[in-house]
């Protein structure tokens, strides 16, 4: 259930979607923009750092890791500054137990985690 007022078949809808987003971005292992993500979103219109993308993001990324394909999420980043995932990921990946005392060491490790799952086909924990 989500928190939204967003029909329980549109989130589905919406969270397919962006899973299928993200695999394909992975797939060919790039990354994309938060910006970007949304503009491509057709069965839900979302905003880029609003709360319905914080919660779609939070869902795929803990399903994915759950299922050994570590945290897809990863792949989505801010267009400039860092050029990382937000604080958001970081939360996520602690929360799953993953070691946040290094950022920039963890992303790069989840990002070839998801680069390898999508692109190879393989999958690991």
């Amino acid at each position: 259930m989500n928190y939204f007022n967003i029909r329980e078949d549109a989130w589905r809808a919406g969270k397919a979607e962006m899973r299928a987003i993200l695999q394909a971005v992975a797939a060919r292992r790039g990354m994309i923009a938060y910006s970007e993500l949304a503009s491509q979103m057709m069965s839900l219109q979302i905003e880029p750092f609003g709360g319905v993308m914080s919660e779609l993001l939070g869902e795929i990324g803990a399903e994915e890791a759950s299922e050994g394909r570590g945290i897809l999420t990863v792949v989505v980043v801010h267009k400039s500054g860092d050029m990382e995932p937000g604080q958001g990921f970081y939360d996520l990946a602690a929360i799953l137990g993953r070691d946040t005392s290094d950022r920039l060491t963890l992303w790069i490790k989840e990002m070839h985690r998801v680069h390898d799952c999508w692109a190879n086909g393989r999958q690991s924990n």
